[in-house]
């Protein structure tokens, strides 16, 4: 922990925490009780830069004197006489995660309002950044960002897949002669929604958005959409056991959607494509997961490994979507 720029007292104890089946997340205790988080990529083969975590640092450091809530960033270290990968050591934020259904059961309906609506206004944040003045300018491509995620997700999908799914490819072309035109160059999250924040006890307030490994510049309305893809409402059935976003209190997506256009004043029409583009490419990061979980059965983790079904259940989601905006 030294050289992470941690002082500690005595043993140190680690717990793999969160459910995230990429970067493998430890909570760090020392004797005296004091928490730290460390981030690592995940064991087995990697595909290039998919698994940055000393990337991912330098935007949280970028983004500690702005408006968007992060953890603090205390130590960046690759020293082959200490790990076998680069590991992150991180400040740790107390607060309330909300990744499991007892988790958000607990929770009031008015509790679960506040958080609901305060993730559209942390993406606000995010999408507000001056990449200039944080030097985050030359962290990304300035390409058209739907472009750029449709040729990335489809060779992923390619190297990842275990099986054919047509029904994919098809959405895949779909969506490639539908894109709406992009109209500005933001900082993009890449993997925004409920799981991934820590909120406040006191008042659901986002305090830290986590896991920005997927993060580069692009269409804003991307993440608005991930966000969307990852918000079922009660009724349906997208093969996952994590349907918090049902529960009573919640905001449906439409009103997620307003609040966020009505803040920023983006185009609603584009933002359903970028609906169905989020669905699909979380079926594609959840065959990447599944690939890595039967490749190297230690990268499991507490979420557990996506079905067949649930990739299935997104692709058909995807292409309702799809459907409704005339895609």
């Amino acid at each position: 922990m030294g050289s992470l720029g941690a002082t500690v007292t005595g043993p140190l104890r680690f717990e793999r925490i969160g459910l995230g089946q990429s970067n493998l997340t430890y909570l760090v205790r020392d004797r005296g009780e004091r928490k730290w988080v460390l981030r690592r990529p995940p064991l087995g083969h990697l595909l290039a830069s998919a698994h940055d975590v000393v990337r991912e640092a330098g935007i949280l450091s970028a983004l500690a004197a702005t408006d968007v809530p992060v953890p603090r960033v205390l130590g960046v270290t690759a020293d082959a006489a200490v790990t076998d990968a680069p590991l992150v050591l991180m400040e740790f934020v107390e607060g309330q995660v909300v990744d499991r259904m007892p988790v958000a059961e607990a929770l009031t309906p008015q509790r679960r309002r506040d958080i609901g609506r305060s993730l559209p206004r942390t993406l606000a944040k995010i999408h507000a950044v001056d990449l200039k003045s944080v030097g985050l300018l030359d962290l990304a491509s300035h390409k058209p960002y739907a472009q750029r995620q449709l040729k990335r997700w489809s060779a992923q999908w390619e190297r990842s897949k275990t099986r054919e799914l047509p029904a994919l490819d098809n959405l895949t072309r779909r969506l490639s002669a539908a894109v709406p035109q992009q109209r500005e160059v933001t900082l993009v999250h890449g993997d925004f929604h409920l799981r991934n924040v820590i909120t406040s006890f006191e008042n659901g307030e986002v305090i830290a958005a986590l896991d920005w490994e997927l993060s580069t510049l692009g269409d804003p309305l991307a993440d608005m959409g991930t966000m969307l893809a990852y918000w079922p409402e009660r009724g349906e059935a997208m093969g996952s056991d994590f349907t918090a976003s049902a529960l009573d209190g919640f905001p449906g997506r439409d009103e997620l959607a307003r609040l966020y256009l009505d803040e920023t004043g983006r185009d609603p029409e584009a933002l359903k494509f970028w609906h169905a583009l989020g669905l699909w490419k979380i079926a594609v990061i959840a065959e990447g997961v599944r690939r890595r979980a039967i490749d190297e059965p230690q990268n499991k983790a507490a979420a557990g490994t996506p079905t067949v079904e649930r990739i299935r259940a997104l692709v058909d989601k995807a292409c309702e979507i799809a459907d409704d905006a005339g895609i």
